[in-house]
């Protein structure tokens, strides 16, 4: 009798695209401006056979970037023809990239003691619920965090984890970006209550841990929206 064999999940790169329009799109005609907007969605529409793919309005939210597109897949081709095809359009003139992470997936070290409901921590591949809300941001830890023995890590991050743990309507997804990108991680927290992140990561400040954060900025607040509607938000006044 032949066992089966189980194939491991592969695990998925990870890319936070931030862009910024240009000044100079708002002043061109309303029709060629509708007309771009259509091709960009169509595009992101096209794309999605191959990538998951969410898109995310900063506009208001920070001054130097106005939209997000996440993608997330099994090759790291295809989240770069994305871009590229992006460039590639009638809006591609008008567009910047101010801010580019990417990062990939990976099964925790510190989750084994945690058997929570829907570990983040050990998942390969990326499952958004859906929130009305996105927080991203780079992580970097200081190197002195990687010199400590494992369990006193270990024990540090298990307060880290049961502080999360308190906040379930706040869900993480957590890129490593070792290698790959300047950033050691990118993490993004899903949730429909902005206060409960903010709560979140107040508390967070007090757990040890943070002692060895070497920088967690810049920090995105973004509003989940559909590609066309996420595109409109780049410029509605008089159309």
């Amino acid at each position: 009798m032949t066992s089966q064999q189980t194939t491991p999940q592969q695990r998925q790169f990870v890319k936070y695209t931030f862009l910024k329009l240009r000044s100079a799109w708002r002043g061109l005609p309303l029709e060629e401006r509708q007309g771009g907007k259509r091709e960009v969605a169509g595009l992101i529409e096209a794309f999605s056979d191959r990538l998951m793919i969410r898109t995310y309005s900063t506009v208001g939210m920070r001054g130097d970037c106005d939209l997000l597109v996440w993608s997330v897949g099994d090759r790291l081709e295809d989240v770069q023809a994305l871009v590229s095809q992006l460039f590639g359009t009638r809006m591609g003139p008008y567009l910047e990239v101010p801010y580019s992470y990417l990062a990939m997936t990976r099964r925790s070290q510190y989750i084994e003691q945690h058997q929570h409901a829907g570990q983040e921590g050990a998942r390969l591949r990326v499952r958004p619920v859906g929130s009305k809300y996105l927080f991203v941001y780079p992580f970097v830890k200081t190197r002195a965090w990687y010199l400590l023995p494992k369990e006193e890590r270990q024990a540090m991050m298990d307060a880290h984890i049961s502080t999360g743990h308190r906040y379930p309507s706040v869900r993480i997804n957590t890129g490593y970006s070792f290698g790959l990108d300047d950033q050691e991680f990118v993490v993004a927290f899903e949730t429909d209550s902005p206060s409960d992140f903010l709560d979140l990561v107040m508390e967070l400040r007090e757990v040890r841990a943070s002692e060895y954060t070497l920088r967690d900025t810049p920090i995105f607040t973004c509003v989940g929206m559909a590609p066309g509607e996420a595109l409109d938000m780049l410029a509605t006044a008089r159309e």
